[in-house]
């Protein structure tokens, strides 16, 4: 073709206005490898098998890119030249000199096979390529055009323009990073064929709860704009930019300017982070030896260390080859062994550390034959390297009393023989106990943390049985073993006099005492009769079983999570279905249990002489425990909503409530903000945030587009959470729900072939994620209790250094 030929293609435009000519030298320059150069270019291809049918959403969106490319920083802006001829595709010479193409078409089949030869040149040779909205629905017939765009548009999807909301999940590529988290706004929102995500690096979803999705809805996870590097270049589509008012839209042209910054390699990015194929989760530990707990105990718990070795603990439930005795007259009852393993990811070995004689090993069974005790928590001093010191939370065997089943739980300070990797158990000092009931199961808690002020936060669970409440809230006050309820969570988690049902924070001191730091909830000194009432450990009270809890030490949030009764629906009489919850706290205070659950839903009181009839519904604003088994303070601090709850039904369910606040319970009324979350059978395993370290990263490091995410999951796989979610800073610690979530399940891998059973995950010092699979059984390690740990490999942000268009940025 000749030049001036060419150059008349390019100046093409839809009947309604014609584009202005282009410099006469964009027809001689060479082309360059990657395409494009310091004089950055971008060709804008509007042609269409039906042509002129989308004339003014054309007209817009190249008058968007024009402005796009005129604005902003000098080193920012690029030149645009718009064509509906795609004759251009088969000149390798002229199309090189571009950096990137943008399809700006009403689809349908535009390229002839020659010509979409020339653009599968173009990105082999380092092209950049941007897809808006109808461009998913060009060259129908290809494969290869498929894998370009990402996804094609189901069938059925909404014609109309709807107000929707836009949730950008990605806070660091150049195309959402300035956005609003919640994106509210007006265009016309396609269905996908099949879902994209894992094979393309979601940037935003569209939340589906804000708009009629259609017959062919995508569910929770509904992609809308996403990148990935492909077949050599780097592909952006996003399926917004559906209406002409959408190009005059700042947020969608800052959307559109950072996709370009990145295709035209003005700018980096890392569309690898979410791609499935770029994570790997391998198992580390064998099944033990028979007769032997070599590689690993009943999983209960892990931490690592600044060196990256992985200490994990088994609560105490015996391999099949160990007897399990449930006889209270036996003076061996429930003795099982709590086991202390240190992975070492410099030799792939495991080394058994320690076996503390602990009460947990009764097997399963009904309520008043199981038990959660046992060696419950890990955590390594902050100076571990210098002083060796672990800390343990158990529930030593020696110290149980068989007449009253009244049970010992402890914090201890440990001393680790750094030569030897073994525990010193002769060395141990113990810093805080108290008692618990150990009579009936359940509820034990156990997770331990530190902030960055060398504050050890302890979780505790309420050591109550949910078997006398008909699943609902655990205030039964009659069941009693020798004069200690047992079935009234108001004498355990509900009480300001009670360690049992709380996140406790204390200072550790070097000499194996602690002191309490200010801030937490209670200073001991509580009451009308000048103390007695309150314990000045707890920093969080009404927590039922929070067996994994996490601090953020960049910011010093604590993170938790904890399971609920076992109710399977809202009752009218009761209150709600079991709910399991996730919490981001910022503050000392109250969260609930048990007198009210997920964000402020009252249970019914209930009270002697009979349990069986309701009383009030309790006030979540100024609870009271008038419970016969309290011993602390009758009015407590007000109840602090949660952020995540979850039950049979779905995601944070909510009712219509009456003129006091108490919400219907009707079932046909609820509605429910998180659709992401169902549950069923559910246990809540809360997991870390995130914090990307550069200054330790590798090539396996999980990248930094996790950085500042909260990793929530639950002990099963079906349909349970796995998810990373961005909470929003101004309502976090008031109950907020997260603004955006995506599934964890593709690359922490679901399944008898993964980690099914998750019971505990965390991050080493070098950036990989280190995951507990429980197993199979209950109360036991089986063949496939194991740590896991999972990589990544997919590289770093594209394109490299050396090929940005201008210079190193």
């Amino acid at each position: 073709m000749a030049a001036g030929a060419l150059a008349a293609g390019l100046l093409s435009a839809p009947a309604a206005s014609a584009r202005p000519a282009p410099d006469p030298s964009l027809t001689t320059m060479s082309i360059k490898s990657p395409p494009g150069g310091a004089d950055v270019r971008v060709l804008v291809f509007y042609g269409s098998a039906a042509p002129g049918d989308e004339s003014p959403l054309v007209n817009a969106g190249i008058a968007a890119l024009e402005q796009i490319g005129r604005s902003g920083p000098a080193d920012r802006r690029f030149r645009v030249v718009a064509t509906e001829n795609a004759s251009v595709f088969t000149d390798e010479r002229r199309l090189g000199r571009f950096n990137a193409v943008v399809f700006l078409t009403g689809g349908g089949d535009v390229l002839t096979p020659e010509q979409e030869a020339g653009l599968e040149a173009y990105m082999e040779a380092g092209g950049g390529f941007v897809g808006l909205h109808d461009a998913a629905r060009a060259e129908p017939y290809s494969d290869w055009f498929t894998g370009l765009i990402g996804a094609r548009p189901a069938a059925g999807g909404p014609s109309a323009v709807q107000r929707a909301t836009v949730e950008v999940g990605d806070r660091r590529h150049p195309a959402t990073k300035d956005l609003p988290t919640q994106w509210k706004r007006l265009d016309k929102w396609l269905d996908w064929v099949e879902n994209p995500s894992g094979d393309v690096h979601t940037v935003a979803r569209v939340r589906e709860s804000t708009y009629r999705p259609g017959a062919s809805a995508d569910g929770w996870d509904h992609p809308v704009s996403w990148c990935r590097d492909y077949d050599g270049g780097r592909s952006f589509y996003t399926g917004m930019g559906g209406t002409v008012s959408s190009y005059d839209e700042t947020d969608f042209r800052d959307h559109l300017r950072g996709a370009l910054m990145w295709t035209t390699r003005l700018v980096q990015a890392d569309c690898t982070a979410t791609i499935t194929g770029n994570y790997t989760a391998e198992r580390l530990t064998q099944p033990n030896q028979p007769g032997r707990n070599d590689q690993i105990g009943e999983p209960h718990g892990l931490v690592t260390a600044p060196d990256g070795r992985v200490f994990y603990i088994g609560r105490g439930g015996a391999d099949s080859s160990q007897p399990v005795i449930t006889d209270w007259n036996d003076p061996d009852i429930g003795k099982g062994k709590g086991q202390v393993h240190v992975y070492d990811p410099r030799t792939d070995q495991v080394t058994l550390a320690a076996e503390l004689t602990v009460f947990g090993n009764k097997g399963g069974g009904g309520e008043l034959v199981k038990t959660e005790e046992g060696l419950l928590g890990i955590e390594l001093d902050p100076d571990l390297e210098d002083n060796g010191w672990v800390y343990l939370h158990y529930t030593p065997h020696s110290e149980i009393d068989r007449e009253k089943h009244i049970g010992e739980r402890r914090v201890s300070r440990f001393t680790l023989d750094q030569e030897t990797g073994k525990l010193d158990l002769d060395s141990e000092k113990v810093l805080l106990k108290w008692p618990v009931q150990i009579h009936s199961c359940c509820h034990a808690g156990g997770g331990m943390a530190w902030d960055s002020e060398g504050n050890l936060y302890i979780a505790t669970g309420d050591t109550n049985s949910s078997g006398f409440s008909d699943g609902y809230s655990g205030n039964n006050p009659e069941p009693n073993f020798r004069g200690v309820s047992f079935a009234d969570a108001r004498r355990t988690a509900g009480n300001t006099n009670n360690l049992n049902g709380k996140i406790l924070r204390i200072h550790p001191e070097p000499d194996g005492s602690y002191t309490l730091p200010e801030g937490n909830l209670f200073t001991g000194e509580e009451s009308d009769e000048g103390g007695g009432k309150t314990r000045g450990e707890i920093y969080v009270m009404g927590v039922r079983n929070p067996a994994r809890i996490f601090v953020d030490k960049s910011t010093d949030i604590l993170y938790a999570g904890w399971v609920g009764p076992d109710a399977g629906a809202p009752s009218t009489t009761w209150g709600p279905a079991k709910y399991d919850t996730f919490a981001v706290i910022t503050e000392a205070g109250n969260r609930g249990w048990p007198y009210c659950m997920g964000n402020k839903q009252p249970y019914r009181d209930r009270n002697l002489p009979d349990p069986s009839k309701p009383l009030g519904w309790y006030d979540c604003d100024a609870p009271k425990n008038e419970s016969p088994n309290n011993d602390g303070l009758v009015n407590l601090p007000p109840v602090t909503g949660n952020n995540i709850w979850y039950s049979p039904q779905g995601g944070a369910p909510d009712f219509p409530r009456d003129e006091n606040g108490v919400p219907s319970y009707e079932q046909e009324e609820a509605t429910y903000g998180l659709n992401w979350l169902k549950g069923g059978g559910q246990a809540a395993m809360n997991g870390p945030v995130y914090r990307y370290d550069a200054d330790n990263a590798g090539e396996t490091t999980w990248p930094a587009y996790w950085d500042g995410k909260w990793f929530v999951g639950d002990f099963y796989d079906a349909d349970q959470p796995r998810n990373a979610v961005v909470m929003d800073p101004r309502t976090q610690g008031d109950g907020g729900l997260p603004v955006h979530s995506e599934s964890l399940k593709k690359i922490v891998p679901v399944g008898d072939g993964g980690i099914r059973n998750l019971m505990d995950w965390k991050f080493g010092p070098h950036g990989a994620l280190y995951v507990l699979d429980y197993g199979r059984g209950f109360f036991t390690s089986d063949s496939r209790s194991a740590l896991w740990r999972v990589t990544y490999t997919g590289g770093g942000p594209t394109p490299a250094a050396g090929q940005l268009a201008r210079g190193t940025q």
